[in-house]
């Protein structure tokens, strides 16, 4: 589905960029505080590793069986209107999360947790092609670093929230509420489209011989990314003996790096190259996850952290755009194709890490994604210079 910006405009192309941008803090801020209070949420539920493992399970679950119904919602409804209420329902189950009292309760608001970002997510992106075409210039990768500086933003919060020991339940509902009030002050700016029906597709394309070594890349790289969302702060505090508020900081550690990568890249891709940007890319994260785990003391998990950060931030856009020139597929599929497999890592891989864990310990299971550095940087070593 894509969309076109035939309406009448009755804001300026700047407030909708705005509007826009807006949406993405939204959504980044709400996952990073999340992100930020798992720990806190583990310790209060009393769960062990694979239980949380299992738990953070129902998150992707929701994500994926939302998707064929967002894509025919977004076929219907202008995507402002889904993102609004994507917006909306995304922040209701951020602050339900803070009030889950029993283990069935946590992984079901999880599942809707999931859910809701899947229809806020997809909304946003496609909002944001049709910010796109009102510009010449290429404006669309400033909103995933805003997203980015959003993620900095909730998971800095959330270490204040921490060290003062501000239970979740009030973190998460003070969120909710100020990331929605946000939402709907934004809304009336968005670009208001009438989608533009295609023929329908196929809801997963699987990536061709030739994409396959962008398809792994992609995968690696947002498993990488997702373990350090789920699984960065509890590692600091069961592995390195850490405090909470350690724990968040190192969080925000990587959040820090990733907003720096992403911001930088393009500077060092027109240095370098995409193919030695993403090799290089690869070596951080094997880096980065092999001093968290050789040294299991804060700083050296902090120093690891900041190198994973920079290493998976860029990763996933470099990929899309070289998958977008590909030969043997048009861009739109074979970026689809690519997307598809990545996604699968981001969200499969995180709740491998607490069965993992809870039948050896946390270190292995970091040394087991440390490993998925390592097929980066084999697979990176195949692709074509650019």
């Amino acid at each position: 589905m894509e969309t076109t910006p035939e309406t009448s405009l009755t804001k300026t192309p700047r407030q909708i960029r705005i509007a826009n941008a807006i949406f993405f803090f939204v959504s980044g801020f709400g996952y990073t505080t999340w992100a930020s209070r798992i720990p806190s949420i583990q310790q209060s539920l009393h769960l062990n590793e694979a239980q949380l493992g299992a738990a953070l399970l129902a998150m992707p679950i929701g994500l994926m069986a939302t998707m064929p119904i967002t894509g025919r919602l977004l076929g219907k409804f202008s995507s402002s209107r889904i993102m609004i209420v994507g917006a909306i329902a995304f922040n209701l189950m951020l602050a339900l999360l803070g009030y889950t009292s029993q283990y069935w309760q946590f992984i079901t608001i999880l599942f809707f947790f999931g859910s809701s970002r899947n229809l806020l997510n997809l909304s946003i992106n496609t909002q944001s092609v049709g910010v796109q075409a009102l510009y010449k210039k290429s404006i669309i990768t400033t909103f995933h670093g805003i997203w980015s500086m959003a993620g900095f933003a909730g998971a800095a919060t959330g270490y204040l929230m921490v060290y003062f020991n501000v239970p979740p339940a009030w973190h998460l509902l003070t969120v909710s509420i100020a990331m929605s009030l946000l939402a709907l002050y934004a809304w009336p700016n968005t670009l208001h489209q009438k989608p533009v029906t295609r023929e329908r597709k196929p809801i997963f394309t699987l990536p061709d011989k030739v994409l396959l070594k962008f398809a792994l890349i992609c995968f690696a790289s947002m498993a990488c990314e997702n373990v350090m969302y789920d699984w960065s702060g509890i590692y600091i505090q069961k592995a390195v003996h850490a405090s909470r508020a350690t724990a968040t900081a190192a969080f925000v550690v990587f959040m820090i790096a990733v907003t720096i990568g992403r911001f930088a890249g393009d500077r060092l891709v027109n240095r370098w190259g995409i193919k030695h940007v993403l090799q290089n890319s690869g070596i951080l994260i094997v880096t980065g996850f092999a001093l968290a785990i050789a040294l299991p003391y804060a700083v050296a998990a902090i120093i690891g952290y900041a190198f994973i950060g920079l290493g998976v931030s860029c990763m996933v856009p470099l990929v899309f755009s070289v998958a977008g020139k590909s030969k043997s597929m048009s861009g739109g599929p074979a970026i689809a194709a690519v997307s598809t497999v990545g996604y699968l890592g981001f969200l499969l891989v995180p709740p491998l890490v607490g069965f993992v864990a809870q039948a050896a310990n946390l270190r292995w299971s970091f040394g087991f994604i440390a490993l998925l550095g390592l097929v980066i940087v084999w697979m990176t070593s195949k692709i074509e210079q650019d």
